[in-house]
């Protein structure tokens, strides 16, 4: 008995020690993926500029048109199943007259075979009434069921072309939906050929839209042209850095049975956030200018911020870490792949912030746009 309970308590401990063990490496390899993930961030922001340059920005406004209009099939489902046809009414057979044999032998009675007679024939007579109304509840159930069915076809062919007037009614939308697409474009195109101001700001905001920013860094933009200058006026608008991940790894501390973050180094959270703030700038330079194949800006003032809540004023400010105005032609000339993105905002002559991650502004008085090299 003693040695059956110290086995039984043996064997409870190893059960509890596995699942220690189990629920310890399952705890490992969440932080191990969250550590892949967080890595996986960090190399999005630390290359920022390089996602873009191995994609050719330009944007064929023809690949745009919509070539031909691709509808669904017609499925109406079970509409598309005919109402049976019913088979013909078949009667069955008329009753018989079966007529008594007459007695045969000296000693036959003539009056019993009378009323043999008698009761074939009533008897005959009774089932030919019976025959007669059940045909006739026949009849009517065959007529009603016909109508029934007549009545359903009828709901059914309704429905049909209803659905079918639908159909059409969709396929038409999308018809005209396309050949709307494909007029605006267009337009857009001719407008585009005549250097229209607002289709070049159209074309910039496809252009951007197309620039794909990690989802732990999204960056907005805001643009205008003058065609008098022909000069792009942009904001680019990048996350404070508060929102940026501040985290160098997570640890399981399995005395507690957390995961427990280790914050980056206040220097390294610095030098990530103004790198990516250089960046953007650099990109978005380089994102309009490769795009605009036909060299319809000739330069872009450009101004990367950040927005915050004012702690004085509660009030929402935006502060400039950015303003950099570059030249179409000394700019496109740089080979972006081997820059330091801060050297070469420096040598267009930016004005930039001393400490982005401190939402320090940058000097943005008279004089940033005097060189556009």
């Amino acid at each position: 008995m003693a040695a059956a309970t110290r086995a039984s308590v043996a064997d409870q401990k190893q059960a509890e020690k596995l699942a220690a063990q189990l629920h310890a490496e399952e705890r490992a390899a969440e932080v191990a993926a969250m550590n892949a993930q967080l890595a996986e961030t960090y190399t999005e922001i630390d290359g920022l500029l390089a996602a873009t340059l191995a994609v050719d920005d330009y944007v064929d406004l023809e690949s745009l048109r919509v070539a031909s209009v691709q509808h669904p099939p017609f499925s109406p489902g079970h509409l598309a199943t005919t109402t049976p046809t019913m088979d013909p009414l078949v009667y069955p057979p008329e009753p018989v007259y079966e007529e008594p044999a007459a007695p045969k032998g000296m000693f036959a009675s003539k009056k019993k075979h009378e009323d043999a007679i008698a009761r074939a024939q009533a008897a005959h007579q009774e089932a030919v009434r019976r025959w007669n109304e059940h045909n006739q509840a026949l009849y009517a159930g065959h007529v009603a069921e016909f109508e029934r069915r007549r009545v359903a076809e009828q709901q059914r062919l309704t429905q049909l072309a209803a659905a079918e007037d639908r159909y059409r009614q969709e396929c038409q939308a999308r018809e005209e939906e396309a050949r709307s697409r494909n007029e605006a474009i267009t337009k857009f195109i001719n407008d585009l050929a005549f250097d229209v101001p607002s289709a070049i700001e159209e074309y910039v905001g496809v252009v951007l839209s197309n620039s794909v920013y990690p989802e732990s860094f999204p960056v907005a933009h805001e643009h205008t042209f003058d065609l008098a200058t022909r000069e792009l006026t942009m904001t680019a608008m990048v996350p404070e850095p508060a929102e940026v991940p501040v985290v160098k790894e997570f640890r399981y501390v399995k005395s507690k049975d957390e995961i427990s973050p280790a914050p980056l180094p206040a220097r390294e959270q610095k030098d990530r956030y103004a790198g990516a703030v250089w960046q953007v700038a650099v990109r978005t330079l380089h994102e309009v200018f490769e795009a605009d194949r036909a060299g319809r800006i000739h330069s872009i003032s450009l101004s990367v911020a950040t927005s915050r809540i004012a702690p004085a004023t509660g009030l929402t400010e935006s502060i400039p870490l950015v303003q950099v105005a570059a030249d179409r032609n000394a700019f496109t000339s740089f080979d972006l792949a081997r820059v330091v993105p801060k050297a070469t905002l420096e040598h267009l002559g930016a004005a930039l912030s001393k400490s982005p991650f401190d939402l320090t502004p940058a000097d943005i008085g008279p004089g940033v746009r005097t060189r556009k090299v």
